[in-house]
């Protein structure tokens, strides 16, 4: 089982959600946050060095999934998230193990607790 962790821009939620339930994949949490990365908050591509770092909105998706789910999910992350347009930021796709999963309802655990 896996942890997967990604930071979208907002404009490309949308497109997020509907790769992922195109490959089935329905557990998604979705927290709206604020960072910024190398390029330290700027929208231009080149490099900001020298200048103050903004913090720039994110959404960021929590998403756990089975090990067979992985590569799929992060393939529909990526073609979700990405504009073709070049735009610096897209976001990153983080990957974690998981040890263990319990559906409190049911007490089901691992696997089939996702």
């Amino acid at each position: 089982m896996k942890y997967i962790i990604a930071m979208i821009r907002p404009e490309r939620l949308d497109a997020v959600k509907q790769e992922l339930q195109r490959i089935e994949v329905n557990g998604l949490t979705v927290s709206s946050v604020a960072g910024y990365g190398a390029q330290k908050g700027h929208l231009e591509a080149r490099k900001s060095a020298g200048r103050e770092a903004n913090l720039l909105e994110k959404i960021k998706l929590e998403i756990v999934v089975n090990d067979n789910f992985l590569q799929p999910t992060i393939e529909a992350i990526k073609k979700g998230a990405r504009d073709n347009d070049g735009y610096v930021g897209s976001g990153k796709i983080f990957v974690l193990p998981i040890e263990d999963v319990i559906r409190i309802r049911t007490n089901e655990a691992g696997p089939d607790a996702i």
